[in-house]
């Protein structure tokens, strides 16, 4: 299931692509599966071993060259052990909002990302986001150890961006379908994973990922500039950057 609109990234073969807090590496198997060269990154080792497998079943399976795969790595976010400019794409889905020091993990991707290149961040959407909050103290920090520690909005999340640099380039939200399922999981207990209600909803979603009917897909366009639980964020990295001046560039550097 993916968040980002690689489509709108433009993510070509050959491109050099860096996921920030991989997780178990759901859109690095998608810019695999586009012919770029891919380094998976995140915090928690097991998830960054849980990557390495499936990747290995994937190329075993053939389904992927082995070749896109230059790295699966543990590391922090806000000291990425990278070159400047080192990727043509940066993305980083549903990560932020656990990072207490945000400012320096944007700036770290932005410094790693060339001038030109793409960048996209995904986000718990702000009024999905507050109500989980409101149900549950235990759904987020400081009861839920290493737990979200903050809601963005999409200005604040938006300025952080530009702050760093970036051009905004679009934004759309997501996963309409998965909100009142976190909603019901506050409500009995985020960890509470066998109350009926919570197993019911979830074999839904199974359903509905698996199969993707034409019902669900309607329900899920029409529901998520409302009500999609992931705020979804572009930019790009000028070339050039001009201090005090309103000129801008687009991603092959032209000034218009």
């Amino acid at each position: 299931m993916l968040t980002i609109k690689f489509d709108k990234l433009g993510v070509a073969p050959g491109d050099r692509v860096l996921d920030v807090g991989a997780g178990f590496g759901r859109h690095v198997f998608e810019c695999a599966r586009r012919s770029a060269d891919v380094v998976a990154l995140d915090y928690a080792e097991d998830e960054v071993v849980q990557t390495r497998a499936t990747l290995g079943a994937m190329v075993a399976a053939g389904d992927v060259n082995v070749e896109r795969f230059k790295g699966v790595l543990r590391g922090d976010a806000t000291r990425l052990p990278f070159n400047n400019g080192a990727f043509d794409v940066v993305i980083t889905s549903e990560v932020l909002e656990h990072i207490q020091d945000d400012v320096a993990a944007i700036a770290e991707m932005v410094r790693v990302l060339k001038p030109g290149g793409m960048f996209a961040a995904t986000v718990p959407a702000w009024l999905p986001e507050k109500i989980n909050w409101m149900l549950s103290d235990e759904y987020h920090a400081p009861i839920s150890v290493g737990g979200h520690v903050r809601i963005y909005s999409a200005t604040e999340l938006k300025a952080k961006l530009v702050s760093a640099g970036l051009v905004p380039r679009g934004q759309h939200r997501a996963h309409a379908l998965h909100s009142p399922y976190w909603w019901l999981k506050c409500a009995v207990g985020p960890t509470n994973e066998d109350h009926p209600l919570v197993t019911r909803y979830r074999k839904f979603l199974e359903w509905d990922i698996t199969t993707r009917p034409r019902s669900t897909k309607l329900a899920e366009q029409l529901l998520a500039p409302a009500l999609g639980k992931s705020l979804v964020l572009y930019g790009y990295k000028p070339r050039i950057s001009l201090t005090g001046t309103d000129l801008e560039l687009d991603p092959a550097g032209v000034a218009k």
